[in-house]
C-alpha cells in the first residue's frame, strides 16, 4: 500500500504544482529587486519544484573536448538494449579510435545520469559507453525478474556487445557485479573480457570501516526489508503490480540524512530567483532536477544486494553464486585493476574497494594500482575538480598501458 499512498499523493499534489508552475512563468519580471511580484514568481517556481519526477534527465553531452584541442559532437546511440537497461553509446562522429570504456552506473534509486561528469570527462580520451538502467516501473511484468544473476549477466552481454578490447568503469554500487563479471569471463575465457577494470568506491568488503550505511543494512534481518520497504507498482504504469524497492524511499533516506541542507537549499534558490542572481539559482535548479529524479528498483535485486553485499559479504567471503557457479576473482589474470577510494567518503568507508585485490590474487602486481584521493567525500570519487584533476589521469594512464 505504500506506493499507491504515494502515488495517490502525487496524483493529489500535481494540479497544485503545475497551477504554481504557470504562476511563476506568468510572474516572471524582470523588475526592481525584492518587489512582491518577483517574491511570488520566486516562492511559485519554489513550490513547483519541490516534488519528485520519474523519468530520466536528459544527458545533454552534445559536444566535448578531445585531447587534441578540438571539439568534437557527441550522438547518442543504443547500442544494445534489454528490458531492463540500455547499452548507451556516447558516440563521436569522424573521431580517431580510442580505447573503448564501459561506464557502469549504479542501480540505487538515482539514474544513471548521476554520472554525467564522469562520463563527460572520459569522452575526452575514450570512446564511452554507460549502463543507462531502466526505471523498474516502465518494465512489464512479462520481462520477468531482475535479480543479482540478472545484473552480472547484463554486464556480460553488454561487455561482449562493444567487443574485444574494452576497459570497464564501475562506480560504487555495482563494483561487486562488475568484478565478478569479469571473473566469470576470465574463468571461461571469453575472448572479451576487458583489458581493465577500474572500481570507484565500491563496496567490496564491508566487515572493513563499516560504515553507517552499512550500520543500517545490517541492523535489520532481510525479511525486515522485504516487508517493510518492498511495494507493489500501482496502476496505470506499464510495470503495474511489479515488485519493487521504490526511488522515493531511497530519496527519502538520503534527504533524512541531512534534511537541513536541503532546506536550505530551496531557501537559497528563493532568495536567488528573487535577486535575479540567475548563475547560482541555476546550479540549484540543475542539482535537484538530478537528485529527485529517481529510478525504482526491482525487488529482487534490491533484496539480493542487501544480503549479499552488505549482509553476508559473498564475494570477500568466497561464496557468491552466479547461475549456480561460485565466482572465482582469482581466475583474473589478464585484467588490470584499479581502485579509487575517497579520504572522507562515509558511505564505502576506505579499505572496502582496496580489498578487491587480495581477491584478484593472479593479477600480477604491475597490473595493479590503487588510488586514495584526499579530501573528498563518495561523490567527489567520480565529480567535481579532484576527480579532473587527480584521479582522471591516473584512470587514463591505466587505461591507455592496459591497451598496449
Amino acid at each position: 500500500m505504500l506506493y499507491h499512498a504515494y502515488q495517490a499523493q502525487s496524483d493529489l499534489m500535481s494540479p497544485l504544482r503545475l497551477l504554481a508552475q504557470h504562476t511563476g512563468a506568468a510572474l516572471w519580471l524582470r523588475q526592481t529587486e525584492g518587489t512582491v511580484v518577483r517574491k511570488i514568481a520566486a516562492m511559485s517556481e519554489v513550490f513547483s519544484r519541490m516534488r519528485l519526477t520519474h523519468s530520466r534527465p536528459a544527458y545533454n553531452i552534445a559536444s566535448v573536448q578531445v585531447a587534441t584541442g578540438e571539439t568534437r559532437a557527441v550522438v547518442e546511440e543504443a547500442a544494445f538494449t534489454l528490458p531492463f537497461g540500455t547499452l548507451l553509446h556516447f558516440r563521436k562522429p569522424h573521431s580517431a579510435p580510442q580505447p573503448p570504456v564501459l561506464l557502469v552506473a549504479p542501480l540505487s534509486g538515482h539514474f544513471a545520469t548521476l554520472l554525467r561528469e564522469t562520463a563527460r570527462t572520459l569522452l575526452a580520451d575514450h570512446d564511452v559507453y554507460i549502463t543507462d538502467w531502466h526505471n523498474a516501473r516502465d518494465v512489464p511484468l512479462r520481462d520477468g525478474e531482475f535479480g543479482l544473476d540478472e545484473y552480472i549477466d547484463y554486464m556480460i552481454r553488454f561487455i561482449e556487445a562493444i567487443g574485444t578490447g574494452v576497459h570497464v568503469v564501475a562506480v560504487c554500487q555495482p563494483c561487486v557485479a562488475a568484478l565478478a563479471a569479469v571473473a566469470i569471463m576470465a574463468e571461461d575465457d571469453n575472448p572479451a573480457q576487458p583489458r581493465s577494470l577500474t572500481l570507484m568506491a565500491g563496496p567490496v568488503d564491508c566487515r572493513i570501516n563499516p560504515t553507517g550505511v552499512n550500520a543500517l543494512a545490517t541492523s535489520k534481518p532481510i525479511e525486515w526489508f522485504e516487508q517493510n520497504l518492498i511495494s507493489h507498482v500501482p496502476f496505470p504504469h506499464k510495470g503495474h503490480m511489479r515488485r519493487v524497492y521504490p526511488g522515493f524511499v531511497q530519496l527519502s533516506a538520503f534527504l533524512s540524512m541531512n534534511p537541513e541542507r536541503h532546506k536550505q537549499q530551496f531557501r537559497n534558490l528563493f532568495d536567488h530567483i528573487v535577486r535575479g542572481e540567475d548563475d547560482q539559482a541555476d546550479t540549484i535548479r540543475v542539482f535537484y532536477d538530478e537528485y529527485l529524479a529517481v529510478n525504482d528498483l526491482p525487488a529482487k535485486f534490491y533484496l539480493e544486494t542487501v544480503e549479499k553485499v552488505f549482509q553476508t559479504y559473498d564475494l570477500a567471503a568466497g561464496k557468491l553464486m552466479w547461475r549456480g557457479r561460485k565466482v572465482d576473482p582469482a581466475a583474473i589474470r589478464r585484467t588490470w585493476l584499479f581502485t579509487v577510494e575517497g579520504e572522507r567518503d562515509d558511505i564505502c568507508a576506505m579499505g572496502q574497494t582496496l580489498a578487491a585485490h587480495d581477491l584478484c590474487s593472479s593479477i600480477r602486481p604491475y597490473k595493479k594500482s590503487h588510488h586514495m584521493q584526499t579530501g573528498v567525500g563518495h561523490y567527489g570519487v567520480f565529480s567535481g575538480r579532484r576527480w579532473n584533476r587527480h584521479i582522471y589521469p591516473r584512470l587514463r594512464d591505466i587505461v591507455h598501458s592496459a591497451s598496449e
